[in-house]
């Protein structure tokens, strides 16, 4: 099953990341990766097949500032294990950054949509149509949390997202619908994460988000 955690806080999120990320090792995965908003406002996605430890070794030389950033381990269903179809997916613009625990149903559909309006795809997988539609509907309104709202009401499924967006460089959205999503409350400081296994070095404090709730962090608090 796949791993997701997420920080944002006023500590350097890339090593709290990657340490999360060792922590979900046991539940299985053929790939890794890592997103990061750093201080100028730029979303660096960098990911790769294989292990954390390959990760950690593409990681080196990387522009790796930011205090925000989501993680994931991937277990392939959509699309095989290659660097292309690992998390985090971008869109398009590469403003957003997403990462997906679960299966959309209507993928295909979706897809099949968004090429009509011109949009081009770089993976298999049906956690990156949702990263592409999500772009779409933040376009029409230019609220991320309302896009990701119109978002939610289209896709059909199941999901537990980890999201950040470049505009929003203080703020993680988190997204929960019969996937496993908890919240880990810190001072100064959040989490999210699949399993509880990943924060627990950093915090005790934790929130089990409920089917069909959205959460706004910041390094302030937690807004359900």
């Amino acid at each position: 099953m796949c791993g997701i955690v997420g920080y944002v806080g006023r500590r350097d999120a890339c090593p709290i990341l990657v340490k999360g990320l060792h922590r979900l090792e046991y539940r299985g995965y053929d790939s890794a990766g890592i997103a990061l908003v750093n201080a100028t406002g730029t979303l660096h996605v960098f990911k790769c097949k294989g292990k954390v430890s390959d990760l950690e070794h593409f990681l080196e030389g990387k522009d790796l500032g930011g205090t925000i950033g989501i993680a994931h381990t991937r277990w392939a269903t959509h699309g095989v294990p290659n660097d292309a179809n690992a998390h985090p997916h971008y869109s398009e613009s590469e403003s957003i950054a997403l990462i997906h625990n679960g299966i959309i149903e209507n993928y295909l559909e979706l897809k099949e949509h968004l090429m009509r309006q011109g949009v081009r795809f770089t993976s298999d997988t049906d956690t990156e149509v949702v990263a592409q539609l999500l772009e779409f509907h933040y376009n029409e309104c230019h609220n991320m949390l309302e896009a990701v709202g119109r978002c939610l009401r289209r896709i059909e499924g199941s999901y537990a997202f980890g999201i950040i967006c470049a505009d929003y460089p203080n703020a993680l959205i988190a997204a929960r619908k019969d996937s496993p999503l908890i919240i880990g409350c810190g001072e100064n400081e959040n989490f999210i994460a699949s399993d509880v296994t990943a924060v627990i070095s950093h915090t005790r404090d934790v929130i089990y988000m409920e089917d069909g709730e959205i959460a706004v962090l910041t390094a302030e608090g937690v807004n359900l």
